[in-house]
């Protein structure tokens, strides 16, 4: 099986490195799936879940933005923050979708609606990822290249 090395960074720590078979990250213009030869890019990241797959496992990760950059078969993941399933409290999550929701309901006129908007969905990422681990759920996507 062929693989690539994978990290990913943020400014206060390497949270991954590995050598993976394939990762979809939530790019700004849709998901996006890297395998092993991808072209060169460099793109943006949106929040959302990001999938790593190693040794025919899916891996899921919550992030909330940045950049990769796909280069010679390494792939560097720069996030403005990023979680493991391990580390999302499932209760403390699905009460931040609650907050958000009722913010958004009460529509309170010193709400920034599209800041309001983007915590609901960052809050419903960190819950699905969170259930994932929970439930054991690996939805293994196909990957295969195309064309």
């Amino acid at each position: 099986m062929a693989l690539f090395e994978f990290k990913i960074i943020t400014a206060e720590r390497e949270v991954y490195t590995d050598m993976v078979e394939a990762i979809l990250a939530p790019g700004v213009e849709g998901d996006l799936g890297i395998l092993p030869g991808h072209a060169a890019l460099m793109t943006m990241l949106r929040p959302g879940e990001l999938m790593i797959r190693k040794d025919g496992e899916d891996e899921y990760l919550v992030i909330t933005g940045g950049f990769v950059e796909v280069l010679n078969n390494q792939v560097t993941l720069l996030a403005d923050a990023c979680e493991r399933s391990t580390e999302i409290d499932e209760t403390r999550a699905e009460d931040a979708v609650k907050r958000a929701r009722e913010r958004l309901l009460n529509k309170d006129k010193d709400i920034d609606l599209s800041k309001a908007i983007e915590a609901l969905r960052r809050a419903e990422v960190r819950v699905r990822v969170s259930k994932r681990k929970r439930l054991g759920k690996s939805q293994n996507r196909n990957l295969t290249p195309t064309g």
